[in-house]
């Protein structure tokens, strides 16, 4: 059964499209802010979030671009009842899919629900044709010497766990191929590998691209961005070529590989 996320910080909208909802055989979850929303959407999957633009706490334009790093496939339906063309125009830019006023057209809305949840089942079905090309185009270690069988024996008893694991090698001995492999045996094979080059990252800039920073919170912050930990939530975070680092930004990386636990990525 299709489940939907509602959020509106109207307590009445809420309940008359979930009243709606319900009676068509979804199953609806409610959210009165966009920060709210965000807590829901880490914690369970949805097929449609239909979402409002004015709201308290987060509103609707700075949800979408949250929502959207998180769950990129999930259709958006926004709804608002002040908004004009230019508004609507902003709203599909940002990725929804599309944009109702409020009070909503309710046949519109089913149909638009319907439309979004056909457009997810296509790409559910196109990430798993991808993934089938993917597993057979997974390079092999090829070889049969006592060092390599060593390595995939190591991956094999690595992989299912949540260990950070650390690769040591030269440059073209095969450090991405290993850390795609464990990715790839892991139980977050289904996740994002999101790969890091360390040696290109200045210092200063370290801890605003691993952990990202809120719109605002220095100068040239326009707005929010995720960091590389938060990117690789459910997946792994390829640091490469870490030792290159500066010994200042080195400490900023252990700081949070300890500290960054929630994020669930591998370091």
């Amino acid at each position: 059964m299709a489940r939907i996320l509602i959020v509106d910080d109207d307590a009445s909208i809420r309940r008359t499209l979930r009243e709606i909802l319900e009676f068509e055989s979804y199953q609806v979850d409610e959210s009165p802010d966009g920060l709210d929303a965000l807590v829901k959407v880490k914690q369970q999957a949805y097929d449609v979030i239909i979402l409002d633009i004015k709201m308290p706490k987060m509103d609707g334009m700075e949800a979408i671009e949250r929502i959207q790093i998180l769950c990129p496939d999930v259709p958006i339906v926004m709804i608002s009842g002040h908004a004009n063309i230019d508004t609507a125009v902003e709203a599909v830019k940002k990725g929804a899919f599309d944009f109702i006023q409020k009070p909503p057209d309710l046949n519109r809305l089913l149909i638009t629900i319907r439309n979004a949840m056909d457009k997810s089942s296509l790409i559910t079905e196109k990430k798993v044709l991808q993934k089938r090309v993917h597993k057979s185009m997974v390079q092999e270690m090829i070889g049969e010497s006592k060092a390599l069988e060593l390595i995939k024996q190591t991956v094999d008893r690595i992989a299912p766990t949540d260990a950070r694991v650390l690769i040591n090698g030269k440059n073209g001995t095969g450090k991405e191929l290993v850390a795609r492999w464990i990715h790839d045996k892991s139980n977050r094979a289904d996740g994002p590998i999101v790969e890091v080059n360390c040696a290109a990252i200045p210092s200063e800039l370290i801890e605003s691209e691993l952990f990202g920073h809120e719109k605002g919170s220095f100068t040239s912050a326009h707005k929010m961005r995720l960091g590389k930990f938060e990117q690789a939530h459910g997946g792994t975070l390829f640091l490469d070529e870490i030792g290159d680092m500066s010994l200042s930004a080195q400490a900023k990386v252990l700081r949070g590989l300890a500290g960054k636990q929630d994020y669930q990525g591998r370091g």
